[in-house]
């Protein structure tokens, strides 16, 4: 009778995870309302959503952040900077934002968390931010090989587990680590002085 209780169990305990690992990411934008966000440092006049679609202004500094915490996940979106006219080399477009995880309470600009870089030039680089706790490597080649032209759009996946952290561009590994701390917190992307759009943002939580 144990044996048996013990099989069903084990069964049940492997289907309940094949029927999670089957489940596809959870949508983290859901029509064009801002109070789907929490604001910091910034309102109306600086984010607009669109079809689903972000556009950030670049002004004042602050970002949108879920209201919902996280721990372990991967997180998939896409990016993109407006090409500002004129520009003659991707070499000399100086855009910043970032991608900012495990954020810790109260918000705040800048909070304690890890910041996952998407400065044009630096894009994919994970680092430790406000006090945190983060110890990664970056591949240089991989990253200048990986971002596209200014202008275009590029699909960024980043996998946090346990305090590992782990950020692909375009396909390409750029950067991972252990050790962050905080290891959970609500998913931020920052305004920082220039214009970039956001879409598709995607989230599969993992066990």
């Amino acid at each position: 009778m144990i044996s048996r209780f013990w099989i069903a169990a084990t069964l049940l305990a492997a289907s309940g995870l094949a029927a999670r690992a089957n489940e596809g990411p959870t949508p983290l934008v859901e029509g064009d309302d801002l109070n789907q966000f929490e604001l910091v440092a910034i309102g109306p006049d600086t984010i607009k959503i669109v079809d689903g679609e972000i556009s950030i202004s670049g002004h004042p500094d602050g970002y949108f952040a879920t209201k919902k915490s996280y721990r372990n996940y991967r997180l998939t979106f896409d990016w993109r900077y407006e090409r500002p006219e004129g520009l003659a080399s991707d070499a000399q477009f100086r855009g910043n934002s970032g991608l900012l995880i495990h954020i810790a309470r109260p918000h705040k600009v800048w909070p304690r968390c890890v910041e996952v870089q998407l400065m044009n030039a630096d894009a994919g680089h994970i680092f430790a931010i406000g006090g945190a706790n983060f110890e990664g490597r970056k591949d240089a080649a991989a990253q200048r090989a990986a971002i596209k032209a200014v202008g275009e759009w590029n699909h960024e996946e980043v996998t946090c587990r346990d305090g590992a952290i782990s950020c692909e561009i375009n396909g390409s590994l750029v950067d991972k680590g252990t050790g962050a701390m905080p290891d959970h917190g609500p998913i931020g992307w920052q305004s920082e002085g220039w214009k970039i759009r956001f879409r598709n943002l995607l989230i599969r939580e993992l066990d």
